[in-house]
């Protein structure tokens, strides 16, 4: 396929391209995006809710950031990257980790490839609740209760990132917790 691709509008962070008349986004900050499925060492997920400008709304999510967008020194990996995000979303730090999946997030609107980690054995080790940017409250929620807690949430009114539901499927599928 010729490829036509125009610049249609660049910000800080995002890039507003058409390819042949297809309009998608692009990142400019950063290399992709790390997702991290943790449990906690007494067998609860960890999750965080923050406000989301573009849904105008809290919104229950796996801990996750950018890859390379600056916060840590120039290079950073993926894996660097749920490290970081993971303690500095929740204050907790996993002893076994699993690169379990990378692929595109979203890939009808966005180039963004979602790098997904499995991490295990999480304890706290600090306060969380995000950088000066962000105001991120933390939920552990014990495994055989996370999709009745999820249910009510969203009957709340608080919408649920699917990719939970993802690292749920990780966790099971690949024999992390018990089913």
């Amino acid at each position: 396929m010729d490829r036509a691709t125009q610049v249609l509008y660049e910000g800080r962070f995002i890039r507003l391209l058409s390819d042949n008349g297809w309009e998608y986004t692009q990142r400019v900050n950063c290399s992709g995006i790390a997702v991290v499925a943790a449990v906690t060492t007494d067998q609860k997920l960890l999750m965080v809710q923050q406000y989301r400008i573009p849904v105008g709304k809290d919104v229950l999510e796996l801990p996750a950031g950018l890859i390379d967008d600056g916060a840590a020194a120039s290079g950073e990996s993926a894996f660097q990257a749920a490290q970081r995000e993971l303690l500095e979303e929740t204050g907790y730090v996993a002893d076994r980790w699993e690169h379990v999946f990378c692929g595109p997030g979203g890939p009808g609107a966005s180039s963004d490839v979602l790098n997904f980690y499995l991490a295990l054995n999480a304890r706290k080790v600090g306060q969380g609740g995000g950088d000066s940017t962000e105001s991120i409250e933390v939920y552990a929620v014990p495994l055989g209760e996370v999709e009745s807690w999820l249910h009510q949430r969203q009957t709340d009114g608080i919408p649920v990132d699917p990719k939970i539901y993802a690292g749920l499927y990780f966790l099971t599928k690949y024999n992390k917790v018990p089913t």
